[in-house]
């Protein structure tokens, strides 16, 4: 899951869009495998290598009430990997990618890759062809979870937005059914929230095309809404009765609050076409200490086990790709719009057309219902 940043305003938006895209690199020709990618030849090489090298270092995606599960977990299923894993901000991201640019070695194994420096990692992962390898039944992770394109970085979660809303202010049958809804004269004028930092609108573009999101988030601007910035804060406002609607409400962070919530009056509800984002992309270093027992910890994420502590503790986190995760059942049979990994590396330029659509906004102090 993403890090959200702590500054309340738009320069803070904008600011976190400025890292420039990494220049091409020469990696290490591979051993095995087409062109430079490796392709180990069997599970059991895999598995023996990771047990040489004895550990591993993760910075995840996840929060330390996840990771702690999952090393536990992992180190159940590999006793003779000595894990440790920590969880790792998206300053700390920005921080390890000026690293490698200037040519230092990390000590990490594992790094996540945001979706905004996705290209920056790029040159700097190892070339594992995780794909060839599932398909040869040398890892078993889905393949949707992994970067069909590079190859070589797995998806590990997803996240999906909502409309979240007050049941004891709003009549739930009031509620948009339509993204389109939101653009209805009864909801102009201080009637819903939108975040300034558009995530929904970048999913809003993979799926619906760059003109129908610019156009969307005009009109959006021209309804007057409330213009936020956060999701635990605003969702928490929901529910205690100081906003009534959201119109693009991580779903985690509502039913993390949902549980929380003795009164029950914050509901969610799901539209359709569903945003999905795939999030939480990790992979090896190129100059990883112990690449075999990284690849162990990337299958072990994507496997039943990881999502399922992923989907119990993040919460609902798990990739919509992982079968029987929260949000694959939730998104079953319905229409989606997503943002997978062939796309990720857009995310930024998806958000400076919607902040300048949005008409540069600025978090707005003042409470209103």
């Amino acid at each position: 899951m993403q890090p959200i940043c702590q500054a309340r305003r738009l320069v803070c938006v904008l600011g976190a869009l400025l890292l420039a895209d990494a220049s091409a690199a020469t990696l290490d020709s591979a051993r095995a495998g087409a062109g430079e990618y490796i392709v180990e030849t069997s599970r059991e090489a895999i598995v023996a290598k990771a047990r040489k090298e004895g550990r591993v270092r993760v910075a995840a995606s996840s929060s330390p009430e996840t990771i702690h599960p999952l090393a536990k977990a992992f180190r159940e299923k590999y006793p003779f990997i000595d894990v440790r894993a920590a969880e790792i901000t998206r300053e700390d991201s920005q921080a390890r990618a000026l690293q490698l640019k200037a040519g230092s070695r990390l000590e990490e194994d594992v790094v996540h890759a945001p979706p905004d420096l996705y290209r920056d990692y790029l040159p700097y992962l190892k070339k594992f062809d995780l794909l060839t390898m599932v398909e040869q039944r040398l890892l078993e992770i889905p393949t949707k979870m992994i970067d069909a394109v590079n190859r070589n970085v797995v998806a590990m979660e997803s996240s999906m937005q909502v409309a979240a809303f007050n049941k004891c202010l709003l009549d739930p049958a009031k509620v948009p059914s339509t993204w389109e809804d939101f653009l209805k004269p009864e909801l102009k004028g201080r009637k819903f929230l939108v975040d300034i930092r558009p995530n929904l609108q970048t999913v809003m573009a993979a799926g619906a095309g760059e003109e129908w999101m610019v156009s969307y988030a005009k009109r959006i601007a021209a309804q007057q809404p409330i213009w936020v910035r956060g999701q635990t804060r605003t969702i928490t406002q929901i529910a205690a009765g100081e906003y009534t609607l959201h119109s693009g409400a991580y779903y985690q962070g509502v039913v993390r609050v949902m549980r929380k919530d003795a009164t029950g009056c914050l509901q969610a509800k799901v539209i359709e076409p569903v945003p999905v984002r795939v999030d939480g992309p990790h992979a090896v270093l190129e100059t990883a200490r112990h690449p075999y027992a990284g690849l162990l910890w990337l299958e072990f994420m994507a496997s039943p086990q990881g999502q399922a502590i992923i989907d119990e503790f993040e919460p609902v986190s798990a990739s919509v790709f992982a079968p029987g995760s929260v949000l694959e059942k939730i998104t079953r049979g319905k229409k989606v719009w997503i943002r997978d990994l062939t796309v990720i590396d857009k995310t930024s330029r998806w958000m400076k057309m919607a902040i300048e659509a949005f008409g540069f906004p600025r978090e707005e102090s003042a409470k209103g219902k």
